[in-house]
């Protein structure tokens, strides 16, 4: 087995809280609300709501803010974001509603979003002529099979 990956975290509110797997399989780990008021309102309008945390990590890792699919299927949606290895401020999740849920209240400590972290591949680009043939070709967004 393999160490763990080590990510730092500076809690930077009262009542932070670091992030955590609500099972022993999960692949994401669940990031709390923690606004300076008790709680938040999210409307259809984007708002920052911030997770009172920030994290430092490694070179090399791929941290991902995810949607909770619970929220999402009431409506309630989180922006999908990437935390770059070197950024080291607070980490707000972008949230908005659906225009038929309207408002949401978001209260301190309340799930929001995922944090997923993986490993980068290393990547080297190169010019061609032409790409191989594939079954699907040039089909685009649909071209598979039905949504």
């Amino acid at each position: 087995m393999t160490e763990p990956l080590r990510l730092e975290v500076l809690t930077l509110r009262p009542g932070a809280r670091v992030p955590e797997r609500q099972s022993a399989l999960a692949s994401g780990f669940d990031l709390h609300a923690c606004p300076d008021a008790a709680s938040i309102e999210v409307g259809t309008t984007p708002v920052l709501v911030p997770t009172g945390i920030a994290i430092a990590a490694p070179a090399g890792s791929d941290v991902q803010i995810r949607p909770r699919s619970g929220l999402s299927a009431r409506g309630i949606m989180a922006v999908f974001g990437t935390l770059d290895a070197d950024y080291r401020g607070e980490l707000f999740v972008t949230m908005y509603c659906l225009p038929d849920v309207g408002r949401y209240v978001i209260h301190n400590g309340d799930r929001i979003a995922q944090l997923v972290v993986s490993m980068l591949a290393p990547v080297e680009w190169t010019i061609v002529e032409r790409l191989d043939a594939t079954e699907r070709g040039e089909g685009g967004h649909g071209s598979t099979g039905r949504a």
